[in-house]
This record gives structure tokens, sequence and C-alpha cells, in this order.
């Protein structure tokens, strides 16, 4: 007979996730789907460092790119040569 009357007697987390069970029901389906697609979004954003990152990144490159460039094609100008001289 113990056994009966301890059986009865509920924990209170089992009381707590058995209510919140009822909460998470009563919303429809929508308001679920919703608020699991915003869950997840937030999870997958990019964030702000990888897209600093990448521009970064691609500034880094294109200043090597320009630098380069000056460097090779910029002709040192030698003034006791004239314009049609070598």
């Amino acid at each position: 007979m113990g056994r009966k009357d301890a059986s009865t007697i509920k924990l209170p987390v089992d009381q707590y996730r058995k209510q919140i069970g009822k909460q998470d029901y009563k919303k429809t389906k929508p308001i679920l789907r919703a608020t699991k697609l915003k869950a997840e979004a937030k999870k997958t954003a990019i964030g702000i460092k990888e897209v600093g990152l990448v521009l970064a990144a691609i500034s880094a490159l294109l200043l090597a790119f320009y630098a380069f460039f000056y460097l090779r094609l910029s002709t040192d100008f030698d003034p006791e040569l004239g314009p049609d001289e070598d």
C-alpha cells in the first residue's frame, strides 16, 4: 500500500515539464515553425568578424596587386637623357 501512495506524488520537476509541454502544445504550428526558423537563422548567420576578415583579405590582395604593377611599370626618369634617347 505504501507504493501506491508514493506513485501518486509527482516530483516538482515532472510537474514543471508537464506544464511546459502544455504551453508548447497550445502554440499553433506556424508559430512553432517561425520560432524554429528564427533560431536556425540566428545560428547560421554570418557574423561581422567574418565579413570584416573577407573584406580585409580582398583589400590586401588588391593593394599587393596594385603595388606590384606600380613598381613594375614605373620607369626611372633620367634627366640627362632626352625623351627619345635610351
